[in-house]
């Protein structure tokens, strides 16, 4: 792969960076956080253990152990492949007729992990949004203290943590890649200087509106799940709940028993209206899985535009 600073050697560890994030260009920017995270990590960790030596001759060293940007970007690009393969569950069967491909759902992995997200979005996102608001609170009313800037530090530290669990999360049960490192640390910055790239830094605002936003979708969310979730499996049980209890389910009392309209008048609820509305429910159940695995799909989405950084320029 050819790029612009392929013919120059890097001399400090930010050009061998810039160089990795060039050969990168185009890849998945959760593949490219990855990459600068542990290249970062990796060459400051070699200067440290080479006290003598200037950032060019331990560059000189350690390219040709650790690889060229070139090389590990390729190297990276590789092994994305190899890992998405290794992880991604098997497709589920081709179906050509519309029955199969509505009824095919069920097999689908992704379809229980967007469901199971649904129903846990309600707690995450009280969580999240409890720690956004508070914690920016709480930094505005402190930031005329001296302790507030050390807090407005750990605040946003920890904001970042959230959004890289938050990242783990998705990634787990919606199948979207997601970083699986943190954005390396300004290296021999002030506090000064890190609390002004917190507050400019797009990506930090964009994790907090993830934070709140996490509180409205999540309630949406469960109550979609829940709500059509039981009312699809009670529909089921008509003919259970029919079976064991005429006069205990599906209508309202006459003479002690359970009457239906379907829009010719009320009738005696029998076993045909139990049938339909158990035919109902499953029909429910499947549409239920459709629109979870769909709204997985455009969370999953969401979470990357907004909790993954993007490369300058």
């Amino acid at each position: 792969m050819n790029t612009p600073n392929a013919s120059r050697a890097p001399r400090t560890i930010d050009e061998y960076l810039e160089q990795l994030r060039a050969a990168l260009r185009g890849a998945d920017p959760a593949l490219v956080q990855d990459a600068l995270y542990d290249a970062e990590e990796h060459l400051r960790a070699e200067l440290a253990d080479q006290p003598g030596r200037s950032e060019a001759e331990m560059l000189q060293k350690v390219v040709g152990s650790y690889g060229a940007p070139e090389e590990v970007a390729e190297l990276y690009r590789d092994q994305e492949i190899t890992t998405q393969r290794a992880l991604r569950p098997p497709p589920p069967p081709k179906r050509r007729s519309l029955a199969g491909r509505f009824f095919g759902v069920a097999a689908d992995p992704r379809t229980y992990g967007a469901l199971f997200y649904m129903l846990l979005s309600l707690a995450t996102g009280i969580f999240y949004f409890t720690w956004a608001v508070t914690g920016l609170s709480l930094s505005a009313g402190l930031s005329v203290l001296i302790i507030g800037l050390p807090f407005i530090v750990l605040f946003f530290g920890s904001v970042r943590a959230l959004s890289l669990l938050e990242g783990r999360i998705v990634e787990a049960m919606l199948g979207m890649r997601m970083p699986r490192r943190p954005v390396y640390p300004e290296q021999g910055a002030t506090l000064m200087r890190r609390i002004g790239r917190m507050f400019t830094d797009v990506h930090t605002w964009t994790t907090l509106c993830y934070l709140w936003l996490m509180l409205p979708l999540g309630i949406v969310y469960f109550t979609l799940a829940v709500t059509l979730l039981s009312v699809s499996l009670a529909f089921i049980a008509a003919p259970l709940a029919l079976l064991f209890d005429r006069g205990a389910l599906y209508g309202w009392f006459v003479d002690g028993h359970v009457t239906m309209d379907w829009g010719f008048g009320p009738h005696t609820v029998g076993w045909g209206d139990a049938l339909a509305l158990c035919m109902i429910g499953i029909v429910l159940l499947f549409a239920t899985l459709h629109l979870a695995r769909a709204l997985g799909r455009m969370h999953g989405h969401i979470a990357k535009h907004m909790l993954v950084p993007r490369a300058p320029g």
